[in-house]
């Protein structure tokens, strides 16, 4: 996938948030998909202020990323691919375990478009989240809807609410989605978990979710398997007692009388509802 705009503005900002980008491992070599000009405009947004010919030899690398990254404060940046043809420097196969001189050497871990190519993509993340040091980050740019044989995978906010815990040794920072192209919205994404109802979209165009999350502590990752959160609720429901029932989000009667493409023209009229998405300008 590369780095769009999108991916550097957040990228840009990462200092405001208190990320370390000292030490970066790319998942695949990353290219640089945003023109000179635009990147220059995104830096000076947050206090970044290159000059053209600076700008230019962003890209004096075949366009990859590490000159941009060396700039938003990489002192080192390390790729890894199952080939050499794009010259990452670990050639490994992201679907077999990571050699255990990996484990916690990277500040943060950036997926930007590579994961939902890798069929065994359990092991991926958790081998992801072994090589980052406590108080580093996992960062993905991955496809979320609408974008149907790109990859292996589409994948949920759910899926990464669930891996991201503290029982797994880390914590959910930002789940964002935004729509391609974009043009300067993010929509921060709730925790189906806290508002007891599934996060839903039905929409029209590509869209894309950016997740942010830090690790807080070194944690045998997927010691229990993630669950979906509303099948723990739904068990509950039915096999606890009225007293140790949690309070579900009300489901309306007449909500079920609703044909399914009539709520689903609803759904792509109004796709970014207020109870699950918050609209986020940069």
């Amino acid at each position: 996938m590369g780095f769009d705009s999108a991916t550097i503005e957040f990228l840009a900002g990462a200092k405001a948030l208190g990320i370390s980008l000292d030490r970066v491992l790319t998942l695949g070599r990353q290219s640089i998909h945003v023109k000179p000009k635009e990147v220059r405009s995104i830096f000076a947004r947050h206090g970044l202020a290159i000059t053209e010919e600076e700008g230019l030899r962003l890209y004096a690398e075949d366009g990859y990323c590490e000159p941009l990254l060396r700039i938003l404060g990489a002192r080192r940046v390390d790729s890894m691919d199952v080939s050499d043809y794009e010259k990452a420097t670990i050639i490994h196969d992201l679907n077999c375990p990571w050699p255990e001189a990996l484990r916690e050497q990277f500040d943060v871990v950036i997926d930007a478009g590579t994961l939902e190519h890798v069929f065994n993509f359990p092991l991926a993340i958790a081998n992801c989240m072994a090589a980052i040091v406590p108080g580093g980050r996992f960062l993905c740019i991955t496809p979320a809807n609408n974008a149907l044989g790109h990859g292996f995978y589409q994948f949920s906010p759910e899926l990464y609410f669930r891996i991201f815990v503290p029982e797994n040794g880390f914590e959910i920072e930002k789940v964002l989605l935004f729509e391609h192209p974009w043009k300067s919205v993010w929509y921060e994404v709730s925790d189906p978990a806290r508002i007891r109802s599934r996060v839903e979209l039905v929409n029209r165009n590509p869209t894309y979710m950016i997740v942010c999350a830090r690790k807080i502590a070194a944690a045998e990752v997927f010691a229990q398997p993630p669950v979906q959160s509303d099948y723990p609720l739904i068990y509950w429901q039915q096999r606890g007692s009225d007293a140790d029932r949690p309070l579900l989000a009300p489901v309306s009667f007449f909500k079920g009388l609703v044909p399914e493409w009539a709520a689903n023209r609803y759904r792509r009229l109004r796709p970014f509802r207020s109870r699950y998405f918050r609209k986020v300008r940069c």
